[in-house]
């Protein structure tokens, strides 16, 4: 199956798509073997014949359907750059924002490497919502922030692509992520939230 990785190029989500048997959905044609291969300092390693360098006129214009006329140039051109993922996709899986005041675990380089990059939030936000328009199987897991949590998220991973056959077309969101993709907070009532001021302030 096509599989669409949000953000894209999270890598280690992207690895566990070609070992489970589908194929990794990208805007630029990447993949993993093509990184693996390339050497990131020669720039003659360039493919020239990959999205975003062999657009043309009329290929820049295809974001325009998504977007008002209104709409930034770099949100347009990007969703010129997703057309490809939002139109073949057959499953995606969606990785959660991080949370506030989140301290990276990696420096930004290997950060960026396996996780990938929102890049602009309109962009993102957008691809979220029409992929999930879709009639596809979709994973939403909550961005880890430690060993254990990298873990179990790729073991959740692992597990919806191994059986992405069985699947039925639908959100599958246990990690219970809000509209904003990060873990919904608890929240108290009025009187629980005055009850909870009167027992620690000793009145």
């Amino acid at each position: 199956m096509k599989v669409a990785v949000i953000p894209d190029a999270a890598m280690m989500i992207v690895h566990l798509i070609g070992k489970n048997g589908h194929e990794y959905l990208s805007p630029t044609n990447l993949s993993e073997e093509k990184l693996r291969a390339k050497d990131p300092y020669d720039e003659s390693t360039v493919d020239y014949d990959a999205p975003p360098y062999n657009m043309t006129e009329e290929s820049t214009l295809v974001g325009n359907k998504y977007v008002s006329g209104e709409a930034p140039s770099g949100v347009k051109g990007r969703m010129s750059l997703y057309d490809n993922i939002i139109t073949n996709a057959e499953a995606a899986v969606i990785l959660g924002r991080p949370p506030k005041n989140y301290k990276k675990m990696y420096n930004t380089l290997n950060h960026l490497i396996l996780f990938g990059s929102v890049s602009c939030i309109n962009h993102h936000s957008l691809v979220v919502k029409l992929i999930k328009q879709k009639n596809i199987p979709i994973l939403q897991v909550s961005f880890p922030t430690t060993r254990d949590e990298i873990i179990r998220m790729i073991g959740k991973v692992n597990c919806f692509l191994k059986n992405l056959d069985k699947i039925e077309p639908k959100l599958i969101n246990d990690d219970n992520l809000d509209i904003n993709l990060r873990k919904k907070q608890d929240k108290y009532s009025l009187n629980d939230f005055k009850k909870i001021i009167r027992d620690n302030s000793g009145v």
